[in-house]
């Protein structure tokens, strides 16, 4: 009996040493190379080729670093724990969406950011978005370019959350950014260019989704920025400040379908050369203006504004 107890004392000692040499050998940093291969240790002296590999071998909270212009992948990248993805300066990080997105995120309380990224699709691929979130994780781009996709650009649908700061986002055949039952999004200094839609907040469930779009452009496509909530407990609401909104067929469409509350606010912001300068349906459905903005050059609108005179 002394001797069992020795013995599974002694393998609990080894297991408990193996998972602590398995923690440290992860890396804080990282790195991806155009000549790297994938059964080296992802190190800057032997780095690795694809982001899979690069997300194995990082810890959770880590980087990955991006050395040189290459695709970084050969199929949808599921980001799994909390990390940066990063192109260094002068590089071209390419994520390509074959076969589905790009980049996929299902897991819930992650904290993940993509900077200086290019993430496009691969010519009939069976591609469709660029970044997938349906987990409650926050998710940060910055200063990158997500172009030419078959649907959305960024779709997050849930509870998680999404910033966009001095990004591209253009001649997607979806939305430049949809967000669906709970999702939130804050995007600033970013343009958003001839994709089919702008932006969407959408509620068909009891859920509250909410945007906020600043300092930013969007020109061409069916509607700018669009509030649609679909659930009699469902809430959308949007606020605009300091945006232009240009050649759309509709600048800003506010609507309810049934009861629910879809709220639309903006302020010092330009909405000019559409086709509607704004489109207001529903019961619940309200577009609210500060009286500072700019409406010039649009053909008609439909449905009514309201004052909010500022404070």
């Amino acid at each position: 009996m002394i001797r069992r107890t020795v013995l599974r004392s002694a393998f609990a000692l080894a297991a408990t040493l193996l998972l602590s040499a398995t923690a440290q050998a992860q890396l804080f940093r990282a790195y991806l190379a155009s000549d790297g291969n994938d059964a080296n240790a992802c190190t800057l002296a032997a780095p690795c080729r694809l982001l899979p590999a690069a997300l194995t071998a990082v810890a959770s909270g880590g980087e990955i670093w991006m050395l040189d212009s290459a695709n970084y992948n050969s199929a949808t990248v599921t980001i799994g724990k909390s990390v940066s993805i990063l192109a260094v300066p002068g590089a071209v990080g390419s994520v390509v969406a074959l076969g589905g997105p790009a980049i996929s995120i299902t897991a819930a309380g992650l904290t993940i950011a993509l900077r200086n990224l290019v993430i496009v699709p691969l010519p009939a691929s069976g591609a469709t978005f660029g970044v997938y979130m349906t987990g409650a994780s926050a998710l940060t781009i910055e200063g990158s370019l997500i172009a030419n996709l078959p649907s959305d650009g960024v779709r997050a649908a849930g509870t998680g959350k999404v910033e966009i700061a001095n990004t591209i986002i253009r001649n997607n055949a979806g939305y430049a950014v949809w967000l669906q039952n709970g999702a939130s999004a804050d995007i600033s200094g970013t343009k958003l260019l001839n994709n089919d839609n702008g932006v969407v907040t959408f509620s068909n469930t009891a859920t509250t989704t909410t945007a906020t779009v600043s300092d930013t452009i969007i020109s061409g496509g069916g509607t700018g920025i669009y509030l649609l909530t679909a659930n009699a407990d469902g809430v959308t609401r949007f606020f605009v400040t300091r945006c232009t909104i240009q050649n759309t067929n509709i600048a800003l469409d506010s609507q309810t379908t049934g009861a629910g509350t879809a709220l639309l606010a903006v302020s010092n912001s330009m909405i000019t050369n559409n086709n509607f300068a704004w489109s207001q349906s529903g019961t619940g459905s309200v577009i609210r203006t500060l009286g500072n903005n700019h409406l010039t050059d649009n053909t008609t609108n439909f449905g009514s504004l309201t004052l909010s005179p500022l404070q």
